[in-house]
């Protein structure tokens, strides 16, 4: 497997990622890319509205914003790999830039009932310790308030753990 250089943090709001992302690779652009975000995508400019009054209109299910980014940047030859959810159609989906840069295109959802009896063992026996990404942990009664705090980013809410009692 090889090295991952990801060092650097790029804040959309402040920067342009994709200028950010030329000149942190010398003008050619990242090995690969990853679409964590999927569906709730969101930025600034007309592209962003657009695609918000789609959705608004049901013309579209989907901002795609976070994948057309991905694919703009990324490397000729390069791969983009999508992990976030999408839930249906997209508009302005650059296929141009995927087959004329020769992109890879990976998709695909974790498949949690493969991993999740080894990784609950892992942090049983103290072998990971997921607790640093943890912001709020709430009574399982409170599921519905807490996944509204993490879908509105309430109280920098990134990760909800529900506990039965």
């Amino acid at each position: 497997m090889g090295e991952v250089g990801a060092t650097e943090a790029i804040n959309y709001a402040e920067d342009d990622v994709y200028d950010a992302l030329l000149e942190l690779t010398g003008g050619r652009g990242p090995d690969a890319c990853i679409d964590a975000v999927g569906l709730e995508a969101h930025a600034h400019g007309p592209l962003n509205a657009y695609d918000r009054v789609k959705q608004a209109l049901m013309l579209e299910s989907d901002r795609p914003l976070a994948l057309r980014e991905a694919i703009r940047a990324c490397r000729t030859g390069g791969t983009v790999s999508v992990i976030g959810v999408y839930g249906g159609f997209v508009d302005k989906f650059p296929m141009g830039a995927v087959v004329n840069k020769s992109l890879t295109i990976r998709p695909g959802q974790c498949h949690v009932q493969r991993y999740m009896r080894p990784l609950l063992e892992r942090i049983e026996r103290g072998e990971i310790d997921p607790s640093f990404i943890i912001t709020h942990v709430l009574p399982l009664r409170d599921a519905a308030r807490g996944f509204q705090m993490f879908v509105d980013k309430e109280d920098d809410c990134e990760k909800v753990v529900l506990k039965a009692a």
